[in-house]
């Protein structure tokens, strides 16, 4: 039960950054040689990488309307992370409980993509930046202490992640039913 909490929690966190999860994930397995999280998350070229990509989309996400482009290069990337940490952290990729784990974090990572990508659509409608800013770094940290709070307690982590999951579902249908409407005004608009 607790590799399924921690798979959903980082599947949640990967729909959201994938990079930081793999960074997370990859520094705790140096620094307390956790049991739970595969060798290979920890080592270098694995924690080079996401370190990368990580300070890539760190800024690339806080500018208006790159990030959304940040986010549809990532529709693919970030399941696809998630389902493969879900597999990695299921174990040997041979039995029942490793499928699982890999649908769970591949589902659970494309929900919080879509979550994410679509409040952010919504968002870059607004004419300021800052929003995106504020946006961005609520989601790193989000990321972050779910990631953290999944290696001590993944059935807490879990929780939180599943009404984070549902409310950014919530927020994201919102904000499109806001942004719709505004559009059909500005349309019907007299010219």
């Amino acid at each position: 039960m607790e590799t399924l909490a921690l798979t959903f929690s980082t599947g949640w966190a990967s729909g959201i950054n994938a990079y930081l999860v793999v960074l997370v994930l990859g520094i705790a397995d140096r620094v307390g040689d956790l049991d739970r999280i595969p060798d290979v998350l920890g080592s270098w070229p694995v924690l080079a990488a996401a370190g990368g990509m990580y300070a890539l989309e760190f800024v690339t996400d806080k500018i208006p309307y790159v990030d959304s482009t940040w986010d549809a290069i990532s529709t693919v990337i970030r399941p696809t992370v998630g389902a493969v940490i879900g597999v990695l952290l299921a174990g040997e990729a041979d039995s029942l409980n490793e499928a699982v784990g890999g649908v769970t974090g591949g589902l659970t990572a494309f929900l919080a993509h879509l979550a994410k990508s679509g409040g952010r659509l919504a968002i870059n409608a607004s004419p300021e930046p800052f929003s995106n800013i504020g946006a961005s770094l609520t989601e790193d940290l989000s990321v972050l202490g779910v990631g953290l709070l999944a290696l001590q307690h993944p059935q807490i982590a879990a929780s939180i992640a599943a009404v984070l999951l549902i409310l950014g579902l919530l927020l994201a249908y919102v904000l499109g039913s806001m942004v719709r409407r505004g559009w059909r005004r500005w349309k019907r608009r007299p010219v």
